[in-house]
């Protein structure tokens, strides 16, 4: 397990949106300049860097002199299309002077929530790193709306935040880099309190941890919730992340380096497998199972597979091979899981013990309704 930022080969570099303005609203051209010189230069030292860009929507809003904050859905899509030529037509100018070649990848939130094209997206990526190439990310705002729309599911990107931290776990990269305005996380809102001290390392996100995230950036979408949720990713799949301020220059140069920046979030040494990280971080949930606490028990600390005599309640269509939520006798979400059953089948069979599946069900599967294998705990109560 890395717990050192110089020891990491394989990077994952996200630059928020307020990187790419001064605090007049004018391009910050020679920042920009700046990140991408540190980014080649750790580039042709050696490292994979993949760039997880937002800013497509500012751009675009900042070229046709309108605010992106008051913009309607439609007229934020719209300023993605114009703002994504502009975005890359700066990283290929900026990479072009270090003889780097940038690739745009534009992902929405089911590249990641289908299993087959999350796989797809992986072998891309790894060949584009063979090939020395930059990867350069974006959500795709001009077709997507679930990170452009005001929304309290866990699946929207926020500024990329999420999105840069499936792509880390998904590529076993060993480093998540989130660049924004802000130097950390902090004790306290260091805009309220002068007080306020920066947490230089995080070995646990617990809840006194996540009560210290703040408010929302004024020209990005995310904010250090986000933040906090993308860093768990990154340490659940045995990686870490750092979250800095992008707007000092050297930024990126210090971290590389294995110098102090930021709040620096350490790996887990037990990092879910694969196939456990997209149920638990990047499938998209077909419904939600209520299980009582004898199952509860079995499955969190017997590592025992979700039976149907264990099971309550049913919420939500879903087809076999659709990830469901596992919910507690307390009603908040343990785990989630690989149905082997279709709703329709898991209702009859609820309660019932698997005697019963041969009669009652359309097609016999397997005993389980999620195999233990396919169960990947969600919750810091249940791991």
């Amino acid at each position: 397990m890395h717990q050192n930022p110089k020891d990491a080969r394989r990077v994952v570099v996200k630059l928020g949106s307020n990187l790419f303005f001064s605090p007049d609203g004018e391009l910050a051209l020679d920042r920009i300049a700046s990140l991408i010189e540190d980014i080649a230069a750790a580039r042709l030292a050696g490292l994979q860097i993949i760039t997880v860009s937002s800013g497509a929507v500012a751009l675009g809003a900042n070229a046709l002199k309108m605010k992106p904050q008051s913009a309607l859905l439609a007229q934020k899509q719209a300023f993605a299309a114009v703002g994504q030529s502009r975005l890359m037509s700066i990283y290929e100018q900026g990479f072009a002077k270090f003889g780097l070649t940038p690739a745009q990848i534009l992902l929405t939130e089911e590249d990641f929530s289908n299993r087959k094209r999350y796989l797809n997206l992986r072998n891309t990526l790894l060949t584009l790193l063979e090939m020395g190439v930059i990867p350069v990310i974006n959500e795709n705002d001009t077709v997507s709306t679930s990170e452009l729309e005001v929304t309290d599911r866990s699946a929207s990107f926020s500024d990329n935040d999420k999105l840069s931290a499936l792509v880390m776990s998904k590529l076993e990269a060993q480093l998540l880099v989130l660049l924004s305005d802000v130097d950390g996380l902090y004790t306290d809102n260091p805009h309220d309190n002068p007080d306020a001290k920066r947490i230089p390392q995080v070995q646990e996100i617990t809840r006194d941890i996540e009560a210290l995230a703040g408010r929302k950036s004024s020209r990005g979408r995310g904010g250090m919730t986000s933040k906090l949720q993308a860093a768990e990713i990154a340490m659940n799949s045995g990686g870490m992340a750092i979250i800095a301020n992008g707007m000092k220059p050297g930024v990126l140069r210090r971290i590389f380096a294995g110098e102090s920046e930021g709040t620096l979030f350490a790996g887990k040494s037990e990092a879910l497998s694969g196939k456990r990280r997209w149920i638990a971080f990047a499938s998209s949930v077909s419904g939600r199972i209520h299980i009582n606490a004898g199952a509860m028990e079995a499955i969190a600390r017997k590592n025992a597979s979700l039976l149907f005599p264990g099971i309550t309640r049913i919420e939500s269509d879903f087809e076999p091979g659709d990830v469901v939520a596992i919910i507690g006798p307390e009603g908040s979400e343990m785990a989630r899981g690989i149905a082997n059953y279709s709703s329709a089948d898991a209702t009859k069979l609820m309660g019932k013990q698997s005697a019963d599946i041969e009669r009652l069900a359309s097609t016999r599967n397997y005993d389980a309704f999620v195999t233990r294998d396919n169960i990947a705990f969600t919750s810091k109560n249940h791991e």
